[in-house]
């Protein structure tokens, strides 16, 4: 989530719109809703556990509204396990971001 969150402000400028927000980049409101695949213990009704305060922490400023997490994003198996990197088992999880300042 993290990643996908910095992959999304990364390439975003917002420098002309700074100067309309009443209180500048303080006072930014940010939106943020994550999709994040199923949890496999939950039958595809509860998203994988996120740490949001590691995903509040990606944004260098603003304040950052109630994090919204949904089922979506996408999980498959890699095919490959490699102990050395910390793998466990060889699933994949990808999780998509939408953010709105």
């Amino acid at each position: 989530a993290v990643r996908a969150v910095r992959n999304a402000i990364e390439f975003n400028s917002i420098p002309g719109v700074i100067e309309s927000v009443p209180g500048g980049r303080k006072e930014m409101l940010i939106r943020v809703k994550l999709g994040v695949p199923p949890a496999s213990s939950s039958s595809e009704k509860t998203p994988m556990d996120v740490d949001l305060s590691h995903v509040a922490k990606v944004f260098p400023y603003g304040r950052i509204l109630p994090i919204d997490v949904v089922i979506g994003g996408l999980s498959f198996t890699t095919g490959r396990i490699v102990p050395e990197l910390g793998d466990k088992d060889d699933d994949e999880a990808v999780c998509v971001v939408a953010s709105v300042q």
